[in-house]
């Protein structure tokens, strides 16, 4: 998921959030190209480093340390990033954008504080983050929520709408020109061309494959035959590297549908399709819309580890609860974190999880994390060690 980059946040430079060729060789990771407490920050512990508390109410603390990952995640991640490094001198943190795939081997490789992922560990990278995780594992961290918006580019159709079962076929190349009856049926009324059907996936292993995929399988099981997964499973379409590439080729190719964060789309006016979930209206991905569908997202993993079930939100039929959502996720060592970086990485997630960091999210095409949510999320921060 990204902010969105109309509203300027594009346009931070490199240097604003610190994200340098020279400081990332060694970064790795979605796209190339985002217990309550009583301040809106919480409050990061103390180190020798020394914290200090500004106007700005972070708690912040000195230092660099290294992060990679989740491209959705990305203008979330610029724009805390710019914020953090504005009110606290002497902090530096770099963001790699990559991959959640590439970003879990960085960290389980002993290369980041913490990566950002579209989904949660697996079990066999939960048992590699012990090798780094000092007496301790890597845990999921929910962060970030939002909608994966499906963009198309198709010539005099400004509102064009579809259902999960036709989402699957399309993405399966079981229907393939534009003009079909299933897309006709949903869109009476438009005049769809006879033209192909052009669409466009990920190249790379991706948390947003792996939702979207997953809403495919929940929603529509009878025309998704795979199970969801990182790596691009359905027949056809061309393939193009991060979210970025998706979402270039699909403005640049006509009769073309692709997947990306909702801020892709934005950023490039590329249209979105309307989902027909069985409620009143088709329901446009938007940032309030996801946070209807992320509502009903179930806590399932144990102990530290926040990991969601969002499988009741592909099949909603509740009006304006927007069904192909993520969340993404920060994946730090429960204990076991490194001494020097530790008191930095506590302090920059501390803030992001705050509810000054979490209200700069629905203006940017996010959804903020639903505070039952939040309050775990603050609490875990807290007792990492």
């Amino acid at each position: 998921m990204k902010l969105q980059r109309k509203n300027g946040l594009r346009a931070l430079t490199v240097g604003a959030v610190a994200i340098t060729g020279a400081l990332v060789l060694s970064a790795c990771g979605s796209d190339n190209n985002n217990d309550s407490t009583s301040t809106p920050s919480g409050s990061a512990s103390a180190s020798s480093s020394g914290s200090s508390a500004n106007a700005s109410g972070i708690a912040c603390e000195k230092g660099q340390i290294l992060a990679s990952g989740s491209s959705a995640q990305q203008n979330a991640i610029e724009s805390w990033v710019k914020d953090y490094q504005q009110a606290c001198s002497g902090a530096t943190i770099n963001y790699k954008t990559s991959s959640s795939g590439e970003g879990i081997v960085d960290f389980n490789q002993g290369t980041d504080a913490f990566a950002g992922s579209d989904s949660p560990l697996k079990p066999e990278e939960v048992t590699a983050s012990k090798k780094v995780c000092t007496n301790g594992q890597g845990i999921s961290i929910p962060m970030v929520g939002g909608p994966i918006a499906v963009g198309y580019n198709l010539s005099g159709v400004s509102n064009l709408v579809l259902d999960a079962p036709t989402l699957a076929k399309i993405f399966n190349s079981k229907i393939t020109n534009w003009n079909d009856e299933a897309i006709k049926k949903l869109n009476p009324g438009v005049t769809l061309p006879s033209s192909k059907i052009q669409t466009v996936h990920r190249q790379d292993e991706s948390g947003t494959t792996d939702n979207l995929t997953k809403y495919l399988k929940g929603a529509a099981p009878a025309d998704w035959p795979y199970e969801h997964a990182k790596a691009w499973m359905g027949k056809g379409g061309q393939a193009a590297a991060k979210s970025a590439g998706v979402a270039a080729l699909v403005k640049q190719t006509e009769g073309s549908i692709g997947y990306f964060e909702l801020s892709y789309a934005t950023a490039s006016t590329i249209p979105t399709v309307k989902i027909n979930t069985g409620a009143s209206a088709p329901v446009e991905a938007t940032s309030q819309n996801a946070s209807a569908g992320i509502a009903s997202a179930k806590v399932v993993g144990t102990g530290s580890d926040l990991s969601l079930d969002l499988g009741a939100a592909y099949t909603t039929k509740a009006d304006n609860a927007y069904p192909i959502v993520l969340v993404t996720y920060e994946i730090a060592c429960d204990k076991g974190n490194k001494a020097d970086t530790l008191p930095l990485t506590k302090s920059f997630l501390t803030y992001i999880a705050s509810d000054a960091g979490q209200a700069k999210l629905s203006a940017a095409g996010y959804a903020p994390l639903p505070t039952e949510i939040a309050t775990k999320v603050r609490s875990t921060i807290t007792a990492l060690s």
